[in-house]
């Protein structure tokens, strides 16, 4: 598989694979690959191309374009709110529970976990707390938001954004994993009252058809929410 590796600064990497993005981040002890990309199943051989020190791997959440190289990996942390959405593709592998207010500590760099449930019940957020980043996964972003089919609720979701909305003092921009990055900080008050016009039937949504599903699309400049064609109300 054609994969594009970019070094973001001394100690992060970013791995473009066709849409979606995968990081690798390392300390003084060891390194963190963040998800595991879309198409190939050497995610971890990437990783090991780039770093000596020992990796572990982190999902954001479970999509299937985030999970591809997982199968490389015994164990890796992921949220236990995530475990329906990842098994329900038959995946193999141990799940690490890791929870908001945990802290991945690869030496001299540590990264605090953030629930950010709505996209899916058990997306996060890692917080690079030296850098002031946020790798924010899939919620944060400035491109197509799948807000269809199971495991996705926008009222959470708006929930997640307000409590995300608390932590914005302590992160200068934010790298999420499709389309534009950075972003910064102020997408997220832009997402959330985006989300909540739609919530609300105050913005306008055309039929697309993703992946055999008929859904609605809401452009709304900034970014766009693919919908259920049932979300037009807040019931």
């Amino acid at each position: 598989m054609d994969y594009e590796i970019i070094q973001i600064n001394h100690n992060s990497w970013r791995i473009e694979d066709s849409g979606v993005r995968f990081f690798l981040l390392t300390g003084t002890e060891r390194a963190l690959l963040i998800d595991s990309g879309r198409n190939g199943k050497n995610a971890r051989d990437i990783a090991a191309s780039l770093t000596d020190l020992p990796i572990t791997l982190l999902n954001t959440h479970a999509d299937g374009d985030h999970v591809a190289g997982n199968e490389q990996f015994e164990s890796f942390y992921m949220h236990p709110a995530e475990e329906s959405n990842y098994r329900r593709g038959n995946r193999s592998g141990k799940i690490i529970p890791i929870l908001e207010g945990d802290v991945i500590d690869l030496g001299e760099r540590k990264l605090e976990v953030i629930h950010l449930p709505g996209h899916t019940p058990g997306s996060i957020a890692l917080l690079d707390t030296s850098n002031r980043v946020l790798i924010s996964g899939d919620p944060i972003q400035d491109g197509r938001i799948f807000m269809f089919g199971p495991f996705r609720n926008m009222q959470l979701y708006i929930k997640s954004l307000e409590h995300l909305q608390s932590w914005a003092g302590r992160f200068d921009e934010i790298w999420p994993s499709h389309a534009s990055i950075p972003v910064y900080p102020d997408l997220i008050d832009r997402l959330h009252d985006g989300a909540q016009t739609v919530l609300d039937g105050k913005v306008s949504g055309r039929p697309e058809e993703v992946f055999g599903n008929k859904i609605c699309a809401y452009d709304l400049g900034f970014a766009t929410f693919l919908c259920d064609i049932s979300l037009d109300s807040p019931n």
